[in-house]
Order: C-alpha cells, then structure tokens, then sequence
C-alpha cells in the first residue's frame, strides 16, 4: 500500500472548507487541466455520507474512470471517500478539517494500492505517488484560496 499526506491551510472556517470539499462544481472546477467530469451520480450539489459518484478523467494522457463513494462523514472537521470501482486495488482518501486561530488546516490521507503486484508497486512509487501527490495539492490550494 502507498500513502502520502498533504496538508493545506487557508483562512477560510472549517465548515466552509469542508463544504467546499464536497462540493461537486467546485471538484470539476478544481480538476479542470483533467477534463474530470461525473458520468453517473449527482452532477452538482454536496455530496454527503453514502452518495456515489463516478468520475472520468484523463491523467498520465490515459482516460481513467472511477466511481468512489463517501463511506465516512462528521461534519465539520472529516469525511472519508473511497473507491468502489476503478483503476486501484483499493483508494481511500480521508480528508481532515482542523480550525485554528488564523484558519484551518486541510489535512488530505491517500491510501492506495495499485493493481498489477511488484510491477504496480514501482508504477506506484515512481509515477502515481508523485502525480496524485501533485494533484491533490493543487484541489487543495484551489478549495483553500478559491
């Protein structure tokens, strides 16, 4: 299993950034060098515990589709999302809302395993490691400053 963990902070309260997080425009908004859309679920709106979206995008010049579902939610400091079909073993992104004096800290936990064994696990640390890493830091600068 590969993890990471990138953590952003923003002026914005709690709450807000956690909303923003399960916002479905603002999701698309934020992945829009992909062309990431919904295909199946709630096309907009706030996703909220047990909602299931499926999402296509194209990363690594690959067109990739994945259909996660939001499996914990305790509103305002964390909810949890995770694969239920797509490309990954398994996927779990936890995402944490810690409020403080000048904002709050958006703590993101990616938890993956790629598919294919020891060829996946060096795809894994070489390639998708790095490019999630990147990816998720960017939604996060994005919902923080947006």
């Amino acid at each position: 299993m590969t993890r990471f963990t990138v953590r952003t902070v923003s002026r914005r309260p709690a709450a807000a950034l956690f909303d923003a997080a399960l916002d479905l425009g603002l999701h698309t908004a934020s992945q829009a060098r992909s062309g990431e859309r919904v295909v199946r679920g709630p096309a907009s709106g706030q996703l909220g515990l047990g909602d299931e979206v499926t999402w296509r995008a194209r990363h690594l010049g690959l067109w990739w589709t994945m259909t996660a579902t939001v499996t914990e939610f305790e509103r305002p400091t964390r909810f949890v999302d995770e694969q239920v079909r797509g490309p990954f073993s398994s996927f779990r992104h936890e995402h944490r809302f810690e409020e403080h004096e000048s904002g709050t800290s958006m703590t993101d936990t990616i938890e993956f395993t790629a598919p294919l064994g020891v060829p996946g696990r060096a795809v894994a640390a070489l390639v998708l490691r790095p490019y999630l890493r990147r990816l998720i830091a960017r939604r996060g600068e994005f919902l923080a400053h947006g």
